[in-house]
Formats: C-alpha cells, sequence, structure tokens
C-alpha cells in the first residue's frame, strides 16, 4: 500500500453531484442549513444528512449550531481553493453543467471565494499589486513587502497585525476558474474584501446562493484608483 494524502478519499467526496452541488454553494462563505443545501443539491433531507456526515468525516465542512438550527460552512480557505481549482480545470476541459445566463458576465467579473475577492477585479488586484512591488510572488508563494504594509495602512486601514492568524497565511494564490491565472487569498484577501463591505465599494448580491459581488459606482472608482481600470 503506497503511503502519503489518500487524494482517492478526498476526490470521491467531492466527486458526488450532490456533494459538489452542496460543496459549491459554500463558496460564497455563507453557512447554510441541512435543509438548505439540500435544496441547493436537489435531494431530500434523508439524503442530504448522509452526505453531511460524509463531508464533515472527511474534514471538508465544519458544522456550527445557533439555538435549534445546525449550520454547515466550508473548514478553511484551502478547500474553497481547491474547489476553485476543479472549477477552472472543469471549465477548460469543457465539462459544464449550465448553459451561460444573464449572471454570468457578472459572476466572471466580481465573486466571493469563501472570504476574498475573485474574478475579473480580483485577478486585476493582485496584478496592481505585484506590478507595484507591494507583494512578491513566485509561483504560489506571495508574500507582502513592508512597501505593501505602509500602502495597506495608508489608504485601506489595514494594519500587519489584523493579518495574523495561527492555521491561515498572510498571502495565498488562488487560482480563479474563470480568468485562469492567480487571485489573493490568505488574511490578506480577506480583509481587502472585508474593507471594500466596510467602505460600502462593494457588497455581496443578495440573491440566495450568489456569489456575486457588485462595486458602486464610486466602489469602482476607488478601486480603480488603487488598483487600475483593466483597460488599455
Amino acid at each position: 500500500m503506497k503511503s502519503g494524502p489518500d487524494i482517492a478519499m478526498v476526490a470521491s467526496l467531492v466527486g458526488d453531484p450532490a456533494r459538489a452541488n452542496m460543496l459549491t454553494a459554500l463558496m460564497n462563505g455563507r453557512a447554510l442549513t441541512a435543509s438548505e443545501l439540500a435544496q441547493e443539491a436537489g435531494i431530500t433531507p434523508q439524503t442530504a444528512s448522509s452526505h453531511l456526515s460524509k463531508l464533515e468525516a472527511g474534514g471538508l465542512i465544519e458544522p456550527e449550531k445557533q439555538g435549534r438550527h445546525r449550520y454547515y460552512r466550508l473548514t478553511d480557505d484551502d478547500v474553497a481553493g481547491v474547489l476553485e481549482g476543479l472549477a477552472g480545470l472543469a471549465a477548460r476541459t469543457g465539462h459544464m453543467r449550465v448553459r451561460t445566463g444573464p449572471k454570468d458576465p457578472a459572476l466572471r467579473r466580481a465573486r466571493i471565494c469563501y472570504d476574498h475577492l475573485a474574478g475579473d477585479l480580483g485577478v486585476q488586484m493582485l496584478d496592481s499589486l505585484r506590478e507595484r512591488h507591494l507583494v512578491r510572488q513566485k509561483k504560489q508563494e506571495i508574500e507582502l513587502t513592508a512597501e505593501g504594509e505602509r500602502f495597506l495602512v495608508k489608504h485601506l486601514q489595514i494594519s500587519p497585525d489584523m493579518l495574523s492568524h495561527p492555521r491561515r497565511p498572510v498571502c495565498k494564490a488562488c487560482l480563479d476558474w474563470s480568468e485562469r491565472r492567480h487571485h489573493l487569498a490568505g488574511t490578506l484577501g480577506a480583509a481587502m474584501m472585508q474593507r471594500f463591505a466596510e467602505l460600502k465599494w462593494a457588497a455581496r448580491d443578495p440573491a440566495p446562493g450568489s456569489r456575486v459581488v457588485n462595486f458602486t459606482r464610486t466602489g469602482e472608482k476607488q478601486f480603480a484608483a488603487l488598483f487600475g481600470s483593466g483597460k488599455d
């Protein structure tokens, strides 16, 4: 028997269509109940309970009890990163489950990936940070520079001590499924998305299950001032 990580076990958990739908529904960072996840997967609550037990045992989701309700969320952004990568692989190899809909352009432009900004604007933001030497990137390793720390404090009021976390890196590359390039994850990516919301530059689409992030007119101008317009 070969030793090392059991890729097949994780793949089998993600590979079931119902469980894949449940995990995808949790990509927006919100915690959902078993009933909500059953609806997302198109299965009965009893079947959903069985699937959720397997996902929890496999370490891909974690429960949170509040009052009489039990909510589920992805364990961490590592799980989200794997799902985002698999979505990119599926798109590149032509395995698309639905036709392009009216929200598809908005989803590709800006969306939430667990707790950080993804899509065209997420990739644009990381490109700008890298080009201005605010972060250094070598393959998937990203490091915040001293100049980057000053930039964050000055423009977004994000201090380095706000980024410390025992289990998450400050910066992390996440492969964007629609752009097929990296966007910024880690505690920095999460802090920046949270700051955009606090400043009312952007907000998540309120539609159930939506991952779209909508920027206000002011937010678009401020974002472009900091990270470029993305237009030649």
